[in-house]
């Protein structure tokens, strides 16, 4: 499946727990579009406690044509409730595909809430990231239970699950499997299908039957 008959919409906004990786699969969403020869831009609104940011990796998605929208350069480095003036134009412009960076917890999806009058008139999708190596929210029950509080918060209804369930260099496919299998239990409880399974390209081989997104790590810090 290519990534335009996976993800369709013009508007894609992305929520999730606080690291479950959904600023990695944002940021190789938005690349793919872009290779695919969309008109893409990225907003990275993860602006309460991030701890990887879509604007770090500026000159990468620049160059691959993505158009970054990000707060401004003063504030690269502040956790501030502060919304770039240029994700109206992304809102406005028809002929743009979007991918938005939403904040990790219902705090943080609380500024999208602001946009909802708008958003709501759009093609657009909200997918919720699943990582069952996170702690917080490795039970379905869990991860449900903060799904439904950023629904709460933003007045959006999530219509997909994304599995991106890792361990950075240490992610082996069956950890990309146990997530499928919380994925599937999340999409049990709440009724919300899951959109794909995200997995290094390394992956697509073993994991075929998945019908893997195929990612590569982008989000680093410098030690790693």
């Amino acid at each position: 499946m290519t990534v335009l008959e996976r993800f369709p919409h013009r508007l894609t906004l992305v929520t999730g727990h606080y690291g479950t990786g959904k600023t990695e699969f944002s940021v190789n969403l938005a690349l793919a579009l872009a290779e695919a020869g969309e008109r893409t831009a990225l907003a990275d609104l993860d602006i309460v406690n991030p701890y990887f940011r879509s604007r770090e990796r500026r000159e990468l998605l620049e160059a691959a044509g993505v158009r970054l929208i990000a707060t401004s350069q003063a504030l690269a480095d502040a956790d501030v409730p502060a919304l770039p003036a240029e994700l109206h134009a992304l809102l406005e412009d028809r002929t743009v595909r979007g991918v938005l960076d939403i904040g990790g917890d219902p705090s943080g999806a609380r500024v999208l809430a602001r946009y909802r009058p708008r958003i709501v008139k759009e093609d657009y999708r909200l997918l919720y990231v699943v990582n069952a190596a996170r702690p917080e929210v490795r039970t379905a029950e869990r991860s449900a239970e903060v799904l439904r509080a950023i629904e709460t918060v933003t007045g959006l209804a999530c219509t997909g699950l994304v599995n991106n369930t890792h361990l950075c260099g240490e992610t082996t496919a069956e950890d990309v499997r146990e997530g499928a299998a919380l994925a599937e239990e999340v999409s049990r409880l709440t009724g919300i299908p899951v959109a794909c399974h995200a997995a290094e390209a390394r992956f697509l081989e073993a994991l075929k039957d998945l019908d893997p997104f195929p990612m590569e790590i982008r989000m680093k810090k410098p030690w790693e």
